[in-house]
């Protein structure tokens, strides 16, 4: 006897089965900048990205100086208004609060 390997399913139902070609393609790491390169040109102009804090103050707002810092803090209070707190926010605060010993009188 003969057994079906199909099963029967929905008529009206489309599925593919099987695997995607080409799948796993992007677990292989490029390693060096040319094949990066290569592959960017094709697709769109998203590659180098360079950091604003190595570009010239002319450029970006976080260039100059001789150490690559951004010359404010980089977070934001959480009191200020709502367009404001898009990237980052302070942290929260918790430290222990002291006991005080209160002094009591003998009398």
């Amino acid at each position: 006897a003969v057994v079906s390997t199909q099963s029967t399913g929905d008529s009206k139902a489309r599925a593919v089965v099987g695997i995607i070609a080409g799948g796993g393609r992007i677990d292989k790491p490029l390693l060096k900048a040319g094949r990066a390169y290569h592959k960017y040109k094709e697709k769109r102009n998203c590659w180098p990205k360079v950091r604003g804090v190595a570009m010239n103050p002319v450029k970006h707002p976080h260039g100059s100086s001789n150490h690559q810092h951004i010359n404010h803090p980089s977070t934001i209070h959480k009191n200020t208004n709502s367009n404001t707190k898009i990237n980052l926010i302070t942290t929260k605060h918790t430290k222990q609060l002291r006991k005080t010993k209160k002094k009591t009188k003998n009398t």
